[in-house]
């Protein structure tokens, strides 16, 4: 932690961590420059130019070569700094001494498909920049699509073309590398300590998992230390304790009373890049894109009959979003898949459990969803063989609905058979 005041006459040094390219250049400017503005972007490019015609090490430098360069005073140079170190695009370290000795990681910022699906840059970039604006920038970064059903792969592998064996893999490659994203300091654990009686709360409550999630909840429902610590207080139990799922329920409530509305990510679709390719006709590749095209909380409501999600189902949408950060697609082929299964019973653990269990198996897009779930019919099917129970399973365990056109009265067919979700 650096405790000195940075001075114009302090060293550093910039080593370059990855490899940056025109596209990630691009990409600073579009969506990280709204988040941690001008100045901070422009410190950014200039560290990369100080690496020279190596690309690898800088020379040794001083800060008041960064003052002129920015024409800038050393303050608003710290303060840029910490914004890039905030969102993970230069890590720093320090030595202290007479004068100062600085190193300056450089790595490159986050693909867009990562950006647009982090938990918590996707919400802050959609509240600064507003819908319009974050839709915009979205179309630029979106996957073109094309149907290949009709074309082959002919595509030639290595080992048909080269002679494999005369190369030597090799370890000590610079890659691409992004830093990860913090937020440590969002809020001061020591003072909610010291503002909460000894005795009212576990001194061991704060654990490393529980203070990464305060954190992320102060982010994304904007809350200072003042407070959170009101709202700890609300949920402590007779332990001493922090209720986790209370303090979540109160963090939410606490936003949707001052904004009217709640954060934006259970409202969010499937990603572009994740979406089925243009062109399946098939009853399959429509429920698909019903799927796709509906947002987790859009999706849970249709089921509802156009009820909207009471707060336990609001808070399981939650955790599956923003805790498990699974994709929306696959939400909504997780809960027609319960619901189907479970009587219409959205037990929280059940879900849980199966939420996290596709989180592990890596399943990105609604396709990969359906098939997992079928898998795992099959075996719990197997299982069952001496004991069967019948339970009713979604239409799109039916094989046959792929395909390759619909006749008219399929195409009505299947209109019956989405239109709750219409």
């Amino acid at each position: 932690m650096e405790n000195t005041t940075l001075l114009p006459a302090d060293r550093y040094i910039v080593i370059n961590k990855s490899i940056l390219s025109d596209t990630d250049k691009s990409i600073v400017i579009n969506l990280y420059e709204p988040l941690i503005g001008a100045l901070a972007v422009s410190l950014y490019f200039t560290l990369w130019n100080d690496l020279g015609v190596s690309n690898i090490m800088s020379r040794d430098l001083i800060h008041h070569h960064l003052m002129v360069s920015l024409k800038c005073g050393i303050g608003n140079i710290k303060i840029a700094r910490e914004s890039l170190e905030a969102f993970g695009l230069i890590r720093t370290y320090v030595k202290n001494e007479t004068i100062n000795d600085y190193i300056y990681e450089l790595y490159s910022p986050l693909t867009p498909a990562e950006f647009f699906n982090h938990p918590i840059l996707n919400i802050v970039l959609y509240n600064n920049i507003g819908d319009k604006e974050y839709e915009n920038l979205k179309s630029l970064y979106r996957n073109l699509k094309v149907d290949l059903k009709d074309y082959t792969d002919i595509t030639k592998k290595m080992d048909e073309v080269y002679d494999t064996s005369k190369f030597t893999l090799s370890n000590d490659m610079r890659d691409k590398n992004t830093n990860s994203i913090l937020v440590e300091s969002r809020i001061n654990f020591d003072e909610i300590m010291a503002s909460i009686p000894k005795g009212i709360i576990n001194e061991r409550a704060f654990n490393k998992k529980t203070r990464e999630f305060i954190n992320n909840l102060a982010f994304i429902y904007d809350i200072d230390t003042l407070k959170m610590t009101e709202l700890i207080r609300s949920v402590l139990n007779e332990y001493g304790n922090i209720d986790k799922n209370g303090l979540r329920i109160v963090a939410r409530k606490d936003y949707q009373f001052k904004n009217g509305t709640l954060p934006t990510l259970v409202y969010r679709t499937q990603p572009e890049y994740l979406k089925n390719p243009l062109g399946d006709n098939s009853k399959r590749g429509k429920i698909i894109a019903v799927f796709e095209n509906t947002s987790p909380y859009d999706f849970l409501k249709f089921k509802n009959h156009g009820v909207r999600p009471v707060g336990s189902d609001l808070k399981l949408l939650e955790k599956l979003v923003i805790d498990l950060e699974l994709p929306p697609a696959v939400v909504n082929v997780l809960i027609d898949y319960v619901l189907r299964k479970n009587n219409n019973k959205l037990v929280s653990t059940y879900v849980e459990k199966i939420g996290a269990q596709w989180k592990r198996a890596g399943i990105k897009t609604a396709n990969e969803a359906m098939e997992f779930a079928e898998k795992e019919h099959k075996k719990m099917q197997k299982k069952e063989y001496n004991n069967p129970v019948k339970k009713e399973t979604p239409v799109w365990f039916d094989k046959k609905i792929q395909e390759e056109n619909l006749t008219q009265e399929e195409e009505e067919e299947l209109k019956n058979l989405l239109k709750e979700f219409k």
